[in-house]
């Protein structure tokens, strides 16, 4: 009989990780597609963005953090790029995301004129106010504002000759007031409903550069929402003793804009959160993870390492210090505890148009999850 028991928990183990899997990929898919154009600026593509994962947050039960709405609408100015996006050098048309990206504070332009080297990686066309750099990657922004030229960087390893002319006819419109929505819910603890441990990630990310190219964003933050949707399908069928909430920012990109306005309009009391755990950049896993405030709260981070040693989860746990890099840094700055982890090892695609699913690992998602859930049992004294 122990045999039989053994045999079908070690089978219903396996399935419950292929069916992780299969969720993780699918979401990831769904989020990446060209539907969604890069969760941003463009072919109203951060918008439907936040309607599908608010649907999704329903339909797993997890009810509105103020009891009303997800949805907590703010708004700020962003430069967006919807249109025309062509530039040929030497009479050369070049790929927009592959050959060259344009700066995103860039203006839109359109003309042809010759090109004066400044020095070994820097081209000038004085006429159209253009600006051509040299680039051993090519990454991209959002920005709020326009400047009164336009910065080109073309891809040093693809530029066989030297920038001698140029033709470009690029689109650019400046957004005063774009719309954006934080996406917020909470499953209500069982017998501590007031102290509250909250999961986020950003879902926003680049949107599309003209009308033929977006970035699809996998792994910043696809991976994230991803894990976030995950923790939030089972605290749903798991109810807690504390609350367990759940944000998904807007605006990350364009400068923690999201989690600003979350941390200075929050719907729940700042001071009740026992802790917060920001996830982006989580697709990948095999080098561990890094953990950034590890150093501002040595007792929670030394809590996740003893967990992360019981139950061999990941081959490495990093500590670092404060960062104003994600979207913890404003609830830290608020007197939050608050950790950002991020995942190490795997694909480098980073802003730029090759971070796509089909070269997300995933390797480690399912050890990531369940750290984070004996984590969460460690804040709430069950372990």
């Amino acid at each position: 009989m122990r045999i039989k028991l053994t045999i079908l928990l070690l089978f219903s183990m396996r399935l419950t990780f292929a069916q992780d899997s299969v969720f993780a990929r699918k979401m990831v898919d769904t989020l990446t597609s060209p539907y969604f154009w890069g969760r941003g600026y463009t072919k109203n593509g951060m918008t439907k963005a936040a309607d599908f994962l608010t649907s999704q947050l329903k339909s797993y039960g997890v009810s509105p953090m103020d009891g009303k709405s997800f949805m907590q609408k703010f708004s700020y100015p962003v430069n967006t790029f919807p249109g025309k996006m062509e530039v040929a050098i030497n009479r050369v048309k070049l790929s927009p995301g592959r050959d060259f990206i344009i700066s995103a504070d860039s203006r839109g332009v359109r003309g042809k004129g010759s090109l004066v080297q400044k020095d070994s990686v820097t081209f000038v066309d004085p006429v159209n106010h253009i600006i051509v750099e040299l680039q051993d990657k090519l990454t991209w922004s959002a920005e709020q504002k326009v400047l009164d030229c336009t910065l080109i960087e073309l891809d040093k390893k693809l530029q066989k000759t030297t920038p001698l002319s140029i033709k470009v006819n690029i689109e650019n419109q400046l957004i005063d007031d774009f719309k954006a929505t934080n996406l917020c819910g909470i499953v209500k603890g069982t017998s501590k409903p007031d102290s509250i441990i909250v999961y986020t990630a950003h879902y926003d990310h680049l949107g599309g550069m003209g009308s033929a190219t977006y970035f699809p964003g996998a792994n910043d933050n696809a991976s994230g929402v991803t894990q976030v949707l995950s923790l939030a399908k089972y605290y749903s069928a798991h109810p807690q003793p504390y609350s367990i909430a759940f944000i998904l920012f807007a605006g990350e990109e364009a400068g923690l804009l999201g989690s600003k306005y979350f941390s200075e309009n929050p719907p729940i009391p700042l001071k009740n959160i026992r802790f917060l755990v920001n996830l982006d950049i989580e697709g990948t896993g095999n080098e561990g993870i890094t953990v950034v405030n590890a150093s501002v709260y040595p007792n929670e981070f030394s809590m996740l390492r003893q967990v992360n040693e019981k139950g061999k989860y990941l081959v490495k746990v990093n500590s670092r210090g404060k960062a104003a890099n994600s979207d913890h840094y404003f609830f830290t700055e608020k007197g939050v505890p608050a950790f950002f982890i991020y995942t190490l090892g795997g694909i480098k695609a980073y802003h730029d148009i090759y971070d796509i699913r089909a070269t997300l690992p995933l390797t480690e998602y399912r050890n990531l999850f369940n750290l984070l859930i004996k984590f969460n049992d460690g804040l709430m004294n069950k372990n």
